[in-house]
């Protein structure tokens, strides 16, 4: 089968692949070898009311073209002509689509014009969505993280990565990734042995055979998930929220990260390879652009209407180096958010009209997550836990200064979600069983991997007085995504009763379980 053929029967099997447009003749060029190629489909992200991230990938210099309608029919649509896709970018471009009617079901339709042939178009790829109701509907999300990890590729004997399918018949109005988006430092072989002696097998790129460490072997992580057909119907119907952690550049990288022993880079400077690996989340996250401001920054807040508020955090890029997160009040080190983003998160909170505010966060506030030791053999800490010291110290007197706060103020409401552990859980958070308690109860959720390697549980830190409610882990480390603990979140918000229902799920949809929230 030759590559066109090969592209144009999986991008179909995705569910992707639409007739071409109807152009008249003469003036279009026909040929397959003149139109430009969309294998990796289109991605929709951080709608609102009005607005939506339209993300594509072209194979050659190419301008994108997009199409919106309320007809899937593409009756009366509206056309959009965007910018070129070049080399520059990795042929990657998105349009931000605006004035959109807010509250209904729009339909979209991407092409790209090749630039060496101006009426040579690509087939078009089409999606759907809905942008946010301005007045109270019924509202569903889902959340996870943790894409291809530990080796765990695409195995098409499994069906791909199935999660992505499972989730994407919720019919969840939007998605949040919590990160770890690709595994930049996880190289995947053809075969792996796995529990019970079964194989998993990986469909591979030259990318992700080895660790990232140059540009186009970090941009070719994220094409090579953009080859899942999974994954690629579910960016064309459901809009999507990223964040990112640690895995898009290298496992538990702050500016302490040490690669002088490992092997595997050539390159050893993080702030290197932080550099190309920032740059190739930015061209394939479909992530509206913060602005000139701070042309790079993740943190964001996406209004959901009258019921709902996204703070959507970053507790990678402003971090100071892992240790052994002690320090005192005062004391330089314990940089976690940093105090710009603790106090916009703040002041959002305080001033929205939402119902519900939910806190998407990289990583759990109270799971202990370690990162070896330091130098003097202490224990060195990836999260904001430091292992039971009591008062807050070092990363955790962020939390306690937030905590106090949203107290203080009496903002209600403040639901935290979060992936990065690689197992599911619910956490209830109260000052009763706190060594710091100046603060109001409140829920964390936790799920993930998507598709992954398991692991867990972690040890609880009783700083903020956490239980543990709920959780499923493997009582073996590092099983497969074929042992089905492949886990993500839906959460439900009544128009009525203005209720929040969580539910933990599994890749096959069953629901392991269900906390109702009342709001205050």
């Amino acid at each position: 089968m030759d590559r066109r053929r090969f592209l144009k029967t999986s991008l179909a099997g995705g569910g992707l692949l639409l007739a071409g447009p109807a152009l008249a003749a003469p003036a279009v060029v026909t040929s397959d070898r003149l139109r430009p190629l969309m294998s990796s489909g289109i991605q929709i992200g951080d709608a609102g009311a009005d607005r939506a991230i339209v993300w594509a990938r072209s194979d050659r210099t190419a301008r994108l073209v997009v199409e919106w309608d309320r007809s899937e029919r593409f009756t009366s649509p509206r056309e959009v002509r965007g910018p070129w896709a070049t080399e520059a970018g990795d042929f990657t471009a998105r349009v931000d689509l605006s004035g959109l009617p807010a509250g209904e079901q729009l339909y979209v339709r991407a092409r790209f014009e090749d630039a060496v042939h101006p009426r040579a178009w690509s087939e078009p790829v089409t999606g759907r969505f809905r942008t946010v109701a301005e007045t109270a509907r019924d509202l569903r999300f889902v959340w996870s993280g943790d894409t291809a990890g530990q080796g765990y590729g695409i195995n098409p004997d499994w069906g791909g990565m199935r999660i992505y399918e499972t989730m994407r018949r919720q019919q969840p109005d939007f998605f949040v990734h919590c990160g770890d988006t690709i595994y930049a430092d996880g190289p995947m072989a053809a075969e792996t042995v796995v529990e019970g002696g079964k194989i998993w097998r990986n469909l591979l790129t030259p990318e992700v055979s080895k660790v990232a460490e140059t540009l186009d072997e970090y941009r070719g992580r994220y094409r090579y998930n953009l080859m899942d057909a999974n994954v690629r119907r579910f960016a064309a119907e459901v809009p999507q929220i990223w964040q990112w952690d640690d895995h898009e550049v290298v496992n538990n990288w702050s500016d302490g990260k040490d690669l002088s022993a490992d092997p595997r880079y050539r390159e050893k400077n993080i702030g290197v390879l932080q550099a190309r690996a920032t740059r190739a989340f930015l061209e394939y996250a479909p992530l509206r652009f913060h602005g000139n401001g701070e042309d790079e920054r993740v943190y964001r807040h996406l209004p959901q209407g009258p019921l709902l508020d996204v703070f959507v955090l970053d507790m990678r890029s402003y971090r100071d180096a892992n240790g052994a997160n002690l320090q005192r009040e005062g004391e330089p080190g314990a940089n976690f958010m940093g105090r710009a983003q603790l106090q916009w998160l703040l002041e959002g909170l305080q001033a929205s009209k939402g119902v519900w505010k939910a806190v998407m966060a990289d990583m759990p506030l109270g799971l202990q997550v370690a990162d070896g030791k330091n130098a003097d053999g202490s224990a060195r800490w990836e999260a904001m836990a430091n292992g039971d010291h009591g008062r807050p110290l070092g990363r955790e007197l962020e939390l306690a200064w937030l905590l106090r706060e949203i107290k203080r103020r009496d903002i209600r409401n403040v639901v935290w979600f979060t992936a990065d552990v690689h197992y599911t859980a619910a956490h209830h958070y109260h000052p009763a069983r706190a060594a710091f308690a100046d603060f109001d109860p409140f829920w964390e959720f936790v799920s993930g991997p998507l598709n992954a390697g398991t692991f867990g549980p972690n040890s609880l830190d009783m700083t903020f007085g956490p239980k543990v409610v709920y959780q499923k882990a493997p009582e073996t480390q590092n099983l497969s995504p074929l042992a089905g603990m492949q886990f993500f979140g839906q959460v439900d918000i009544d128009a009525r009763s203005r209720a929040m229902t969580v539910r933990l799920k599994d890749v096959a949809g069953q629901t392991l379980f269900t906390q109702e929230l009342a709001p205050a």
